[in-house]
C-alpha cells in the first residue's frame, strides 16, 4: 500500500487524550487509511505523520471527518540504505 507523509499545521499545541486517539483510528479505519508513526515539533504546533493509504483522498477525507488539517500531503517511499561496513562502525 502507498505511503504517505502528512504535515499538519495547528494554531495551538496540541494534545491527544486516548479516548480522542480512538475516535481518530475509528475514523481512519472506515476510510482505510492506517496511522504508522508521528512526530511532533518542538513548539507542540505541527505534526508530521506517516500513514498508509490506497490515495490522497482517503487521507483528506478522514483529516476532514476527525476536524484535523491536512495541509500538505505527499506521497513517499521507503529508503533504506544498505548496512555501513563494520570497519566504518569502529572507526
Amino acid at each position: 500500500m502507498p505511503l504517505y507523509l502528512i504535515e499538519r499545521n495547528f494554531a495551538d499545541q496540541l494534545e491527544v487524550s486516548p479516548e480522542a486517539a480512538a475516535g481518530i483510528i475509528r475514523v481512519n479505519d472506515d476510510v482505510g487509511v492506517r496511522w504508522l508513526y508521528s512526530f511532533l515539533s518542538a513548539d507542540k504546533k505541527k505534526t508530521y505523520c506517516l500513514y498508509e493509504a490506497p490515495g490522497i483522498e482517503p487521507i483528506r477525507e478522514a483529516a476532514r471527518r476527525n476536524g484535523l488539517p491536512a495541509d500538505v500531503v505527499v506521497e513517499v517511499g521507503e529508503l533504506r540504505p544498505p548496512p555501513l561496513p563494520a570497519d566504518l562502525l569502529s572507526a
